[in-house]
């Protein structure tokens, strides 16, 4: 018997509530769209749902437009592996901004990927916000 493939869907991208990484609780979306003004604290990314995965590798990408670290070098694109916990399943992947915000501007291209195959993705475009 074939195993049958995971469903992905997109729930929600955009602008988000603030989100505690220890938390249970998802984010709240408070604005659907991909330009986003660069303010320290703005939360964006998008949820997306799976059925039918669980125990599966979810790899996830978030290729940002050039943080620099420390020492003034570009920081690689932030990514990993999650397992899909559940057979109903939901994930957020999104991230924040934080000082300074000058190289935080630009595309931040995020996605995920299932068995080498992008089952999601968006791409934000990060403009300079005001406070």
């Amino acid at each position: 018997m074939a195993k049958r493939k995971p469903k992905i869907r997109m729930r929600t991208y955009g602008i988000y509530t603030q989100w505690e990484s220890n938390s249970r609780t998802l984010p709240k979306i408070s604005e659907v769209t991909t330009q986003v003004n660069a303010v320290v604290d703005v939360e964006f990314g998008f949820i997306v749902n799976v059925t039918g995965g669980k125990n599966q590798e979810l790899y996830y990408c978030i290729d940002h437009p050039g943080i620099l670290d420390d020492q003034g070098k570009q920081r690689p694109p932030f990514d990993g592996i999650v397992y899909i916990k559940k057979n109903d399943w939901d994930f957020y992947l999104g991230d924040t901004i934080w000082e300074p915000i000058h190289d935080k501007l630009g595309n931040w291209h995020m996605w995920l990927e299932l068995d080498g195959k992008v089952v999601a993705e968006k791409t934000f475009q990060l403009l300079a916000g005001e406070d």
